[in-house]
């Protein structure tokens, strides 16, 4: 009998996890500002849960982190509300950035024209026609000066959608931090710095996998060394499903593209705990909403075994599956576009649902043009709706014990583990890509996809069923052609006007660098300080590198 009576007064696992995880995580980072209860005045728990959960779903916090990365997610603080921007000159993108700030976004994401996704200067003839066009233009130290002219460095977080010359990029945003004074350990953001999915789905590559994987690897090594805030990628699933992929393909390929990188550090000698922590990921919010929570829920549990057991990450940080989410591009009809606000507010419940840790919600007028301020504004509202008048944030994963959506995450885990082990089987994502497997598997889904749109059984409103007849011809933002005469005119004068000899020095260190086997990271940053352009720095590392043919897609 006693020892009935001492069992009966043991804490359960629930009460054990909120006595010894919750409440000092709370006490630590403090809950919102929040009553915590319905609008009726219930109380809201912080967590829902068995006492004794099965261990494939866990606690918040803990492995296998399938309930979220974070024991207290929103009740302690929202996520990031990034607003992507960027279009014109930087002067333009600033107001715009500016404009966001005022607004209530909570951090900043960049988004470059091709050319600078590229690696060409606004004079390169390869570059007519698109400078400015689908994001900001961006050639030398003094661009990147006007992009964050008044945006304090120390005290914004900043998102770069940028892969081939991610580390120019960085680079500028160190030598601009300095310029303000900023110490750069003190620099907080994230590069997006994913090139295989650049080879899978997107395209804007320059260089080869392999030096490409260096560059990388490169960027992994000084950040941690110097930058220790920053994430130095942002391993990319969403153009991975805007191709057409399924959600188990975009949880799969993403995945072992994001092994690759890691045991690409490794490989040049990196201790996985070193970086792994500073690892992030980005995805795609579609529009099943219960798929979707449970993409995001199978994603944070396969990760977290791949680093443990794959890859003998020891520091519980490298566990970690952090992500942010922007909702499906592809799914924006150009018919109805007022439709696609109600699509991207399901998609941001889809994300919040799931547990992600920043967002970017589409305007709806994207599927015609970059979005006007009125647009991105009631985007951003979106968001904030989400967050403050739902009651989505105030309990800890809401929808963990739903059968449905239990199910469905066993469904995409084991349906994303087969594409690995295939991959596994190939030699990894590198010769993956390189046998075309990848980029087919992708097609044939897309293909799928689109046959039963067009045989009406997947319904589109709008496009294939509760058509209008009459034309809905919305305002869009039209950039000014004439900025290009304008970005290419400062090119010249830059050249004209700083110390040549100078930069020519910084570009031979720079190439001298790239034969041999240092990091890179260091003379690209003095080759930005010393006002070489984005196109020379890209040209220089493409004379040791070559630059990419067209990839194999079967």
């Amino acid at each position: 009998m006693a020892d009935d009576q001492h069992a009966e007064q043991d804490p359960s696992p629930l009460e054990q996890w909120q006595t010894a995880v919750y409440d000092p995580a709370i006490a630590k980072a403090g809950a919102r500002d929040d009553p915590f209860t319905t609008s009726s005045g219930m109380p809201v728990a912080p967590l829902y849960s068995p006492p004794v959960p099965e261990p494939a779903i866990g606690f918040p916090g803990a492995y296998p982190y399938t309930r979220g990365v974070q024991p207290t997610m929103y009740r302690a603080r929202l996520w990031t509300m990034r607003q992507y921007a960027g279009y014109a000159t930087a002067e333009e993108s600033n107001e715009r950035y500016r404009y966001l700030l005022a607004s209530g976004t909570t951090g900043l994401s960049v988004a470059f024209d091709l050319p600078t996704q590229m690696g060409y200067d606004p004079d390169h003839p390869l570059a007519e026609g698109e400078v400015g066009k689908v994001g900001v233009s961006i050639a030398s130290i003094d661009d990147m000066q006007r992009l964050f002219a008044g945006i304090p460095l120390e005290r914004v977080s900043t998102s770069m959608t940028i892969n081939a010359t991610a580390a120019i990029l960085l680079a500028l945003y160190i030598a601009v931090g300095r310029q303000q004074g900023v110490d750069q350990a003190k620099l907080a953001g994230t590069i997006q710095n994913d090139i295989l999915k650049e080879y899978i789905a997107r395209g804007t590559y320059i260089f080869p996998p392999r030096p490409s994987m260096r560059i990388i690897t490169d960027i992994f090594r000084y950040c941690a060394d110097s930058v220790p805030r920053w994430n130095t990628i942002s391993i990319s699933g969403y153009h991975i499903r805007e191709a057409g992929s399924t959600a188990a393909q975009e949880v799969g390929f993403t995945l072992a593209n994001g092994s690759a990188y890691v045991q690409a550090a490794i490989d040049a000698g990196l201790a996985v705990d070193r970086f792994a922590p500073q690892l992030s990921f980005f995805f795609n919010g579609h529009s099943n909403l219960f798929e979707e929570v449970a993409k995001f829920r199978a994603a944070r549990r396969m990760w977290a075994q791949i680093m443990r057991e794959r890859f003998g990450a020891r520091d519980p940080r490298s566990l970690l599956l952090r992500f942010h989410t922007q909702t499906a591009g592809s799914t924006l009809t150009a018919q109805q576009p007022d439709n696609n606000i109600v699509r991207t507010a399901y998609q941001a419940l889809a994300a919040v649902l799931g547990g992600t840790q920043s967002l970017h919600t589409n305007a709806k007028d994207e599927a015609l043009a970059l979005p006007t301020p009125e647009t991105a504004l009631l985007a951003l509202r979106t968001q904030q709706v989400l967050a403050y008048e739902t009651g989505a944030t105030d309990t800890i994963d809401p929808l963990a014990g739903s059968y449905y959506v239990e199910a469905l995450t066993d469904d995409v885990e084991q349906r994303a583990w087969e594409y690995i082990h295939k991959i596994d089987e190939l030699g990894g994502s590198v010769r993956a890509i390189e046998a075309g497997y990848i980029q087919r598997e992708i097609e044939e889904a897309a293909y799928r996809y689109q046959r039963e749109v067009e045989e009406q059984q997947r319904i589109v409103v709008g496009v294939n069923r509760f058509q209008m007849t009459e034309t809905v011809k919305p305002a869009v933002l039209k950039v000014d052609p004439a900025l290009e005469l304008r970005q290419r005119q400062r090119v010249a004068d830059l050249r004209a006007a700083r110390d040549n000899a100078a930069v020519g020095a910084a570009i031979a260190a720079l190439t001298d660098a790239a034969h041999g086997t240092t990091n890179l990271m260091p003379p690209i940053i003095a080759a930005v300080e010393a006002r070489a352009t984005l196109g020379e720095i890209a040209d220089a590392l493409r004379t040791v590198f070559g630059e990419q043919g067209a990839i194999q897609r079967g």
